[in-house]
């Protein structure tokens, strides 16, 4: 059994953790990438998909040594999933990516 400070001490660890856990939340978004490779080829990418799917921007990013070309932000899994499907008649080598923000 636990005496009355050690229960309290216990709820003020866990109270203390609840605030910390809601203070330094990371966001889950899912983005979906379309290529990850060379710069030309990922500018290249970029210009067919944005001709292909204008109501979707698409964006470079670099991360030593490769480049990507991705597209969305999208909260769940499933919306990404959804655009994916469509995305996915012209671009097949797309696919879905979990990112921490």
């Amino acid at each position: 059994m636990y005496s009355q400070s050690e229960s309290q001490k216990i709820e003020t660890l866990i109270t203390s953790k609840k605030n910390f856990n809601k203070e330094n939340k990371n966001s889950t978004i899912y983005r979906i990438q379309l290529y990850n490779g060379s710069e030309s080829e990922a500018y290249k990418i970029k210009r067919n998909f944005e001709i292909a799917f204008p109501e979707y921007t698409a964006k470079i990013i670099y991360k030593a040594p490769e480049w990507k070309t991705q597209v969305g932000s999208f909260k769940t899994r499933l919306e990404a999933d959804r655009i994916l499907k469509v995305i996915n008649e012209k671009f097949t080598g797309a696919f879905v990516l979990e990112d921490k923000i």
